[in-house]
Order: C-alpha cells, then structure tokens, then sequence
C-alpha cells in the first residue's frame, strides 16, 4: 500500500485553513495529527486528510437538514 506525505502548503490549500488554525485543530483532537519526517520536517498522511474533509462535508449536510 503506498502513502503520499503532504506538506504544510498542500494541507492549507486543499483544507482553505491557515497554519494557526491547522495547528489550535491538532492541539484540540480536531484535526490529524502530523507526522515526523525528520528535523523539524513535518508532513501529514493524505488518507487521513481526505477522511478529514469527508467528515466535514458530512457534518454539514447534516446541520443543513436540521
């Protein structure tokens, strides 16, 4: 099974959020967390990105059909 390693700049474009927001999410279990790739490198799992957006698409069809 192969993993693609996205990057801060790849996270803010497809999530449309800052680095601040990106970061408050981790520290709050609202957001994947990154993973090491070593220095002060740090990279997220797209898998668990696109699961992210997912849920959120979820969550609001249905808080619009409340």
């Amino acid at each position: 099974m192969s993993h693609t390693i996205l990057r801060l700049p790849q996270i803010k474009k497809r999530t449309g959020l800052s680095r601040s927001s990106i970061y408050l999410r981790m520290a709050n279990g609202e957001f994947p967390v990154s993973i090491s790739l070593g220095g002060r490198a740090v990279g997220w799992l797209e898998q668990d990105i696109d699961e992210w957006i997912i849920e959120r698409i979820e969550e609001s069809r249905i808080n619009d059909h409340e």
